[in-house]
């Protein structure tokens, strides 16, 4: 039997990936195989119900496949996950000469966010204004940059549409996660000292490798443990670890998806058995 495992092809460096690890996989002795998919939702799906058995997925798609695996009496696990998908933040920034001093001194004003679907964009940082005292659409105007719809906010164009547009004055603040913060700084789309942050959430998990309890569970155990053994001193690996961005695998955890948990459930995403609720949100 062939392990085979989902991933999006929100990037055509996927393919570069998953090709290379698969031949790295299998030199190793393990019979792995990927099928590419054009968006989160049917791959969710598709795992869930048994046509693949893991499936590397982002945050909101690891929460549907919970609730989708429940719903038919299924189990889920995230297998691994990589060092920078742990301990994440958004962050909220205004341009360096505003007057704003907090969130909630945003009241009345226009604020950019990413994709409809875009945890660390949208979802979280819409919670965020929620904790602040400010109702979306009500108490601040939402500016959505819908890139890559489907991709889960993976294709990050929609955050760095919402960063331009608060340079060029079109919004007070955009809504960007703490390591696109970084990039746009370094590629000059933010440059030094153009913005600020006005305010940054707290830590969430962001994207891990799902398995379904029906996955061989031999293959599993040896998928994980191949992974987990990859070292960014090995010449032959780094490149493909370069391209997927991280350093080093640790084993996935449940614990730390909290705060896009309760996001989920205030924008009516996703229905308690797995269905897309959420309005406007076609992928």
């Amino acid at each position: 039997m062939t392990l085979l495992m989902g991933a999006v092809a929100y990037d055509p460096k996927v393919v570069t990936i998953w090709g290379g690890f698969r031949s790295w996989l299998q030199a190793r002795g393990l019979p792995f195989d990927f099928i590419l998919y054009s968006h989160y939702e049917r791959q969710v799906e598709d795992l869930v119900d048994g046509k693949i058995h893991a499936a590397w997925n982002s945050p909101l798609a690891w929460l549907r496949t919970e609730r989708l695996a429940k719903a038919k009496g299924r189990t889920v696990s995230p297998l691994v996950m990589r060092d920078t998908d742990r301990d994440l933040t958004s962050v909220f920034l205004v341009r360096s000469d505003s007057p704003y001093e907090k969130v909630s001194d945003l009241k009345g004003q226009a604020v950019g966010l990413g994709a409809i679907d875009s945890p660390q964009a949208t979802l979280v940082p819409r919670s965020f204004l929620r904790e602040a005292g400010l109702t979306p659409g009500e108490d601040v105007t939402i500016r959505r940059f819908d890139v890559g719809v489907g991709l889960h906010g993976d294709h990050i164009g929609g955050e760095r549409d919402a960063a331009r547009a608060l340079l060029a004055g079109d919004i007070e603040a955009a809504a960007i996660i703490d390591v696109n913060h970084l990039l746009f700084s370094r590629e000059g789309t933010l440059p030094a000292g153009s913005t600020r942050v006005l305010a940054q959430t707290p830590t969430y998990d962001h994207c891990n490798l799902s398995v379904i309890d029906s996955a061989p569970a031999d293959l599993v155990k040896k998928f994980g443990d191949l992974l987990l053994s990859m070292s960014y001193a090995d010449p032959e690996v780094r490149p493909l670890l370069d391209l997927e961005g991280l350093k080093m695998w640790y084993e996935g955890r449940r614990s730390n998806y909290s705060l896009l948990e309760t996001a989920v459930e205030e924008e009516s995403f996703y229905d308690a058995g797995g269905s897309v609720t959420a309005e406007e949100y076609t992928p």
